[in-house]
């Protein structure tokens, strides 16, 4: 059975927008990695600080680091939600197929290619 592959065409522009809006959120992404580190090091210097001040203990400050970090980790993973929704609802606005519409259409494409077979064996 012969592989069919399925592209989509896509005007100037459609190409030149999904260029920005990955480059945009290739620019985010990394942004976004540079402040959670310089974040996490500005933290660590504070509480080290503090700790050197008699201000906290110690184990005070770990774990506070422990509970900054974590309360990070979870609004980063409801902002990376939030940005996954917009991204989706933008590419379905400019009316881009999605990864699973496309799997449907090949699942499709596949079915009616085996059926062409069975009927050029007959």
């Amino acid at each position: 059975m012969a592989k069919v592959e399925v592209k989509i065409e896509e005007s100037p522009e459609e190409e030149m927008e999904r260029g920005r809006i990955l480059e945009a959120s290739r620019k985010l992404m990394l942004a976004s990695i540079g402040a959670v580190g310089l974040a996490q090091d500005e933290l660590e210097k504070l509480a080290q600080r503090m700790v050197d001040r008699g201000q906290i203990a110690e184990q005070d400050s770990k774990r506070m680091i422990r509970e900054i970090m974590e309360r990070r980790r979870k609004e980063t993973e409801r902002a990376e939600e939030q940005v996954e929704k917009r991204v989706e609802e933008l590419l379905e606005r400019m009316n881009v197929p999605t990864k699973s519409d496309i799997e449907a259409l090949s699942a499709k494409i596949e079915a009616l290619s085996k059926k062409v077979d069975e009927l050029k064996k007959s």
